[in-house]
């Protein structure tokens, strides 16, 4: 029954590993979280599995917290993907609609977008996402739905984005030894966006910048639809490393030196506080200002919002962004982040928590979880889409039969 139907979001993060469970709501139109489960992830290094047999244990943690929590079975996951080898590339397809009565039918639709997917991809590599931009009809633009239109000529453009295929494999074989099945890979950036931005922003034009502990993934969207993808190789864990060496303490009192002291501007921190630094080699406690700990977070964080502002502006629609800059993600939540991120980028800037859920949302509404939220909202929109008898059909007919129905329809 529709109603018992779950949406489980399966996160594997480079520091930890999420899986959220989610049920439609009262309304039936949104989702109501009903178990969150978190473990700490070891067995990857900037978003890639390094070690199958750490990933699978830390996803059956996660999963098992999640499964007590909600009182439900998990089997089917819809797990998100980074890493520095995923690749967006926009690309264009065009055909002509030969219909007498030139009326544009959905199967028009998916003969351009094939087109536009017709790109030399290698053979190492995977298309995980093909998503459509604008529609062009008769040179006629700005076009989200050609359904019903008239025209000879429909183009497209799509934003295709890529995976490397053995990164791909690693993640679902490590999900499918847990003892799950693998739905679909989603993109991190894409899933993020769809708990933490709204139409609005997407409609204007925003960056978003989901800041992890080994990647930061960034999406920049206008006129609603995606237009650049990437995937930068820092994150939070390289910051902890910048602390543990510059302060030769241990890496678990760096991170959590890091949370509770640690400021990403200079500017904001007086230079008469200090904090306890934990030594190594039982040698004693000593104490650094809070100023020298600002000192070396900034410049790593700078490094990462120059990269990211790097990526942003390889689109034409940079200077168009009218609703800013969204950062969210564990490492988002470090002080002083939003005021170094407008310094940088020169844009409005807020950090984005999951919203427009219903449940426990006391438990995920943190940066931390928009991932995993984002990824059972899109379980949840994949599974409400409508899917016509005709297409389904269809389908399974081949060739010129397919082609003269669809004539008769």
């Amino acid at each position: 029954m529709a109603e018992e139907r779950i949406y489980v979001g399966l996160d594997i993060g480079t520091t930890k590993i999420t899986a959220i469970v989610a049920e439609l709501d009262e309304d039936g139109e949104g989702i109501r979280i009903a178990g969150v489960g978190t473990a700490p992830s070891d067995g990857l290094k900037r978003g890639v599995v390094v070690n199958l047999d750490k990933t699978t244990r830390s996803i059956q943690y996660a999963v098992q917290e999640a499964e007590r929590m909600s009182g439900r079975t998990i089997r089917g996951v819809y797990a998100g993907i980074a890493g520095d080898h995923i690749r967006g590339i926009n690309s264009r397809g065009v055909i002509a609609v030969s219909r007498k009565d030139a009326e544009i039918r959905p199967h028009d639709v998916e003969r351009v977008i094939e087109a536009a997917k017709a790109i030399a991809i290698p053979t190492d590599r995977e298309v995980l996402h093909v998503l459509p931009q604008e529609y062009i009809v008769d040179d006629q633009d700005g076009i989200r739905d050609p359904v019903g239109m008239s025209g000879v000529r429909l183009e497209a453009e799509v934003h295709i984005i890529t995976g490397a295929a053995s990164a791909c494999r690693n993640i679902v074989r490590a999900a499918e030894r847990a003892g799950l099945y693998v739905e679909e890979l989603v993109l991190e950036p894409l899933a993020s966006a769809n708990a933490v931005l709204t139409q609005d922003e997407r409609d204007l034009g925003v960056a978003l910048l989901d800041i992890g502990g080994g990647t930061t993934d960034v999406a920049v969207f206008f006129e609603g639809t995606v237009r650049h993808t990437a995937v930068i190789g820092l994150g939070g864990a390289n910051v902890t490393n910048d602390l543990a060496i510059g302060l030769r303490a241990p890496v678990e009192r760096a991170e959590q030196l890091k949370l509770q002291s640690g400021c990403a501007l200079i500017s904001m921190v007086r230079p008469d506080e200090v904090v306890q630094v934990p030594s190594i080699g039982g040698r004693p406690d000593r104490e650094v200002s809070r100023h020298m700990l600002a000192m070396m977070i900034e410049p790593r964080i700078e490094e990462i919002f120059e990269l990211a502002k790097k990526e942003v502006r390889k689109n034409h629609i940079a200077d168009l962004l009218g609703a800013g800059l969204v950062l969210t993600g564990g490492a988002s939540l470090l002080e002083g982040m939003p005021e170094l991120a407008e310094q940088v980028f020169d844009l409005p800037v807020r950090r984005g928590i999951p919203m427009g859920i219903s449940g426990l949302t006391e438990a995920v509404c943190d940066p931390r979880f928009a991932t995993g939220v984002g990824l059972a909202i899109h379980a949840h929109l994949s599974n409400a889409r409508p899917r016509g008898v005709e297409r389904n059909v269809l389908s399974r007919i081949s060739g010129g039969l397919k082609r003269w129905i669809e004539e008769l329809v």
